[in-house]
């Protein structure tokens, strides 16, 4: 079915590459009206968008400057996609304060304010689907050297949950989607840190990642997107304050 989000105003965080990308694009064909964000804005390049532009979601001010912005420009949006995020490698002894404020600064915070400065759009519209990007990586499950970083995802389905249940009756939608692991230029980092870190090849490194997917392959973005494209669309309407896995079995 084509045209599931046609005309409707889609903000995208951390829409340059990866999940956000994918995102982006799937919404695009969908019929959205897309405005892709990135704090890298020459990412954005190519990407089909009605608007992009950089954004810093870990800055309040920039936030609520964009807001204004949008608002002016599009109205309220229909739907807001939190992509944004950063994955720490370690247990709680790499873990530094530094580390953690980090994590959960752009993990977690990064949605308390896009969530703060656009949902008054929404409220008056009565309307309105919030997407975060959290991770199977989180409440759902454990795995080693992610401490922060699981710690972090599973805040994000906290706080999914507690916007979904604040404002169920006035028209708002709150959903987490939880990756498992998904091919990206984010893992593809990882992967070359790990194997530097390590001495292995990038080869036996990418091979770790592939076997703790119980499908014994990587998830592609185009797969999270999809689910994206579902959660934000009208045929969700009845779905909110959930975590959804695409996880390729990785939660089982």
């Amino acid at each position: 079915m084509a045209g599931r989000l046609q005309d409707k105003v889609a903000l995208v965080t951390a829409a340059g590459q990866g999940i956000g990308r994918a995102i982006a694009e799937a919404f695009a064909g969908e019929g959205a009206r897309v405005i892709a964000t990135d704090v890298d804005a020459a990412k954005l390049e190519g990407l089909k968008a009605e608007r992009r532009g950089k954004l810093d979601v870990r800055s309040t001010a920039d936030v609520e400057a964009f807001a204004k912005t949008v608002a002016a420009e599009f109205g309220a949006l229909g739907v807001l996609v939190n992509c944004a995020g950063f994955v720490h490698h370690g247990s709680v002894l790499d873990c530094s304060e530094a580390d953690w404020d980090f994590s959960f600064d752009l993990n977690v915070k990064s949605m308390h304010r896009t969530i703060k400065a656009f949902l008054p759009g929404m409220l008056a519209k009565k309307k309105g689907a919030i997407v975060n990007i959290s991770s199977a990586v989180s409440s759902i499950r454990g795995v080693p050297d992610r401490y922060a970083y699981g710690a972090s995802k599973a805040a994000i389905i906290g706080l999914t949950k507690a916007v979904a249940a604040d404002f169920i009756r006035q028209g708002i939608r709150a959903n987490a989607i939880c990756p498992g692991t998904i091919e990206s230029p984010s893992l593809e980092g990882r992967i070359k840190d790990r194997s530097q870190a390590t001495g292995k090849s990038l080869k036996e490194i990418e091979q770790a990642f592939i076997e703790r997917q119980p499908m014994g392959r990587l998830g592609k973005p185009e797969e999270v997107a999809a689910l994206a494209v579902f959660l934000a669309s009208d045929e969700a309407s009845y779905i909110t304050g959930h975590s959804h896995l695409v996880d390729g079995g990785m939660a089982l």
